[in-house]
């Protein structure tokens, strides 16, 4: 039960922050000093809110396989419409804690096209971006 609602929280609160870019909503699903190795951006809530502030309208988020055991939730996912030359694929890794996103770990790397894939297959759900 508790990571069915782990699974909901994060896809929640990764809708309302990068779909829908409603900051003030977003706040809500995280600590203000929420823990972050990700490289992208500086640490803490306002580190995130930030890089989303400076990408494009564009931007848009699409969850694929969410996974979740006690507290960590992990989302596969795709970051389109970032204004970088590829789409970027993600697996992100989060801790909840007390009903919050407490701590998060991301890896990135950029989509690989049809005529760059070697086995044919599209590293994100079953159809190529391009």
């Amino acid at each position: 039960m508790m990571t069915t609602k782990n699974k909901a929280l994060v896809l929640e609160a990764f809708n309302t922050l990068f779909n829908k870019r409603d900051y003030e909503a977003a706040a809500r699903y995280g600590r203000r000093t929420t823990s972050s190795t990700a490289p992208t951006f500086e640490p803490g809530r306002e580190g995130l809110f930030n890089l989303i502030k400076a990408s494009p309208a564009s931007l848009k988020y699409e969850p694929g396989v969410i996974v979740a055991e006690g507290d960590f939730v992990i989302v596969h996912g795709r970051f389109s419409g970032t204004g970088r030359p590829r789409n970027w694929i993600a697996a992100d890794v989060v801790r909840i804690a007390d009903g919050v996103l407490a701590e998060h770990w991301d890896v990135l790397q950029d989509e690989a096209t049809r005529a760059e894939s070697t086995s044919g297959l599209p590293m994100f759900g079953d159809s190529f971006a391009d």
